[in-house]
């Protein structure tokens, strides 16, 4: 996917820096940039009218954003950006971006390679959590961050990314006490275990098993 994304640094545009927590932008504003992360984590977010929160990725090193309204009439962004760490984006205008992909067509079938890639990834994250309830949509993200960030030690992996419940909980579509609820059980059940702020999962087979995981690969099953 590196490799796919490295063409689009040709196109002109611009660097931006985000601080911790620093919205790239908001769902509903104006539709101006296209954006490639080039270092830092960003959370991508929808808000529901209920005040809960769904995250959908953690947008990392290549990560492309905003991509969706392209080549809408009024474009407007339908999730939001927040830097989860200081961050450091690409920006692309929508127009000279657009001029670019009609000029190069192989530019714009490499486009298109990566929002498939991206589909893919949502329709599976969608499927957990519509298909498993709160602890496969649970499991799932734990399998995905795995998949991101995971370091095999000690015989379990460590996810290297430091979470707080409400951010799990956001990925899981859950309120952060059922979280707790599930995560107390996994830990009794030695499934997982808490080193510092990281979460330890001692039986990554556990969880596949749970939610009949079939193993679809990291280019698939990850948190991005």
């Amino acid at each position: 996917m590196e490799a796919l994304v490295r063409q689009f640094y040709e196109i002109p545009g611009k660097v931006v820096m985000l601080h911790d927590g620093e919205y790239l932008f908001h769902e509903g504003d104006a539709a101006k940039y296209f954006y490639i992360v080039r270092t830092g984590q960003i959370f991508i977010t929808k808000y529901a009218t209920s005040g809960r929160v769904l995250s959908l990725r953690l947008a990392t090193r290549s990560s492309i954003i905003g991509e969706l309204p392209l080549y809408d009439d009024n474009p407007v962004y339908i999730f939001n950006a927040i830097a989860q760490s200081a961050a450091e984006v690409y920006a692309i205008e929508f127009p000279v971006l657009q001029a670019y992909l009609e000029k190069r067509p192989q530019l714009a079938v490499q486009l298109l390679k990566i929002i498939s890639a991206h589909m893919r990834k949502q329709h599976s994250k969608f499927r957990d959590l519509l298909l498993y309830g709160k602890k496969g949509a649970l499991y799932s993200t734990l399998i995905r961050l795995a998949n991101s960030y995971g370091k095999e030690v000690d015989d379990g992996i460590l996810i290297s990314v430091p979470l707080t419940n409400q951010e799990l909980a956001n990925y899981s579509a859950t309120a952060r006490e059922s979280l707790n609820r599930m995560l107390s059980e996994l830990r009794k059940a030695g499934v997982i275990e808490y080193r510092g702020h990281l979460i330890f999962i001692k039986d990554i087979g556990y969880l596949k098993q749970s939610i009949q995981c079939e193993n679809c690969g990291r280019e698939v099953c990850n948190i991005e």
